[in-house]
């Protein structure tokens, strides 16, 4: 028992780490390339990304997910899956070729053509890699992920940059894709012992598609949700558009995305074991969304200040159009952990009456904001959603109000001093930009000056989670 629980442990360390070194190089890339490539570019590419991505849902039709979720799985079950994923990105991969004409008329890029015929192939390694990872998943083999996953993520960003430096624009980006998907296939082929044997078994392939094909619409709906913005920004405004538009949220995601999957791994067991104590699980919601407001609301409102130094200094002057975009995308990813808490507790509490409800509720209030959105221009779209985000926020907190008497006015009471102090800091440092500084030196004497200010306001205004946090890193050094 005791040594599934270290390789839990080591699995979990693994992932992390393959997660935070991907992400890391790809971020790094990512600025490389955007200062080698015009936002025109870089929109086009973000637009391809959006089909590519709904047309890998169909190839991957929760079969790999049937396959880390299933109590018993055979060998048989992997190769089965290895041969209809295989399968079905043929005629995907088909269908996909036949739209790219009507695809590059209907955004008016014909050079979306050739690049969806080109990019498409990636369904194909992706397909394979699908079942690869839910074998290292299944196996707890994720070391071998994060070594197969570090090389080919360094490979395709090394050979997109030296595409990109000699003139090949689009392509480069392109390529970048493609490399990495095949080196990944590649490396995982080497690292893990998996090989599909023998053919199809249609018994084997019906149980996993009764729990599969759940999965499979739930994933198309949320693809398709989530690249909604992507897909009306690039016919209704510009690729330019899109492309600040891409860049901009890639800042405050890359920060709200890992804190969230951090929370979700953490919050649910520990909600769950408390679900019959009101009273604890009512403090444990507090406390997580006190102390993720702490850490994400001035790191938003910070993030939101700088916005005109960071975009000079990381990119170039020719995305200074995107520093508004960055603005009203930090306030919508700072609503995240609230949504993470929130959601999780009333997963813990059993009741995916209510998960549903509040999914049909907060999609169809998101589908009437946006179609309001449309007639006032990029930055009206963008205000709207951040207009959706908040609303969406006292949405999944209601619940928790009737369940646990823990409602929406009472969590952002509780809020307000993360939310004063981030604010007052972002106020100080935005009136810095005016300083006659080069844009490095001005950004790094910003997030001094923020990180120093900041501390001062929770001293004034969140003493009681200061508190809360000194008690929590005294209790790990014990324990250590």
């Amino acid at each position: 028992m005791r040594q599934r629980e270290e390789s839990v442990a080591g699995g979990l360390f693994w992932k992390l780490l393959e997660l935070l070194g991907a992400q890391g190089i790809q971020f790094v890339v990512a600025l490389l390339l955007a200062r080698l490539m015009t936002p025109a570019e870089y929109g086009t590419i973000g637009l391809i990304m959006i089909f590519i991505t709904l047309a890998n849902v169909f190839v991957q039709s929760g079969f790999a997910t049937a396959l880390i979720q299933a109590e018993r799985v055979e060998e048989a079950d992997f190769s089965s899956v290895f041969w209809i994923s295989l399968a079905v990105s043929v005629p995907v991969y088909g269908l996909l070729v036949l739209a790219a004409p009507f695809i590059a008329a209907y955004y008016e890029t014909p050079v979306l053509q050739p690049l969806l015929t080109a990019m498409g192939l990636v369904l194909f390694p992706g397909a394979v890699i699908s079942v690869q990872t839910a074998y290292v998943a299944r196996n707890l083999q994720f070391r071998k992920l994060f070594e197969a996953t570090m090389v080919a993520v360094i490979l395709s960003g090394a050979v997109a940059i030296v595409m990109a430096q000699r003139g090949y624009g689009v392509f480069a980006m392109a390529a970048q894709q493609l490399v990495y998907h095949v080196a990944l296939m590649l490396g995982l082929f080497v690292a893990v012992s998996f090989r599909p044997r023998g053919g199809i078994a249609l018994n084997r392939v019906e149980r996993l598609f009764s729990f599969g094909w759940k999965i499979l619409l739930s994933g198309l709906l949320d693809t398709l949700w989530n690249n909604l913005y992507g897909l009306l920004i690039g016919k209704y405004y510009s690729k330019t558009a899109l492309g600040g538009y891409n860049r901009a949220e890639q800042f405050p995601k890359l920060i709200t995305s890992n804190l969230s999957a951090a929370m979700q791994s953490v919050l649910l067991p520990t909600y769950a074991r408390h679900q019959g104590e009101k009273e604890s699980l009512r403090e444990l919601l507090s406390r997580s969304l006190r102390l993720s407001a702490f850490v994400i609301f001035p790191m938003m409102a910070g993030m939101a200040a700088v916005g005109t130094s960071l975009i000079r200094t990381l990119l170039t002057e020719d995305w200074l159009f995107s520093v508004p975009y960055l603005r009203i995308l930090c306030l919508c990813y700072a609503f995240w952990p609230l949504h993470v808490s929130n959601l999780q507790m009333v997963t813990a509490l059993g009741r995916s009456d209510w998960f549903l409800k509040l999914e049909c509720m907060k999609k169809l209030l998101g589908a009437v904001l946006l179609a309001l959105s449309l007639r006032y221009g990029m930055m009206g779209l963008l205000v709207f959603k951040a207009v959706d985000e908040a609303l969406c926020t006292a949405l999944n907190a209601y619940p928790v109000g009737k369940l646990l008497g823990y409602g929406p006015l009472t969590q952002y009471r509780e809020l307000a001093p993360a939310a004063l102090s981030s604010i007052l800091m972002g106020i100080a440092v935005y009136r810095m930009e005016g300083l006659p500084l080069r844009a490095p030196l001005l950004l790094l004497t910003q997030l001094a000056a923020g990180v120093l200010l900041y501390g001062i306001f929770s001293l004034v205004f969140q003493r009681d989670t200061l508190g809360e946090l000194r008690d929590f890193i005294r209790t790990r050094r014990e324990k250590a």
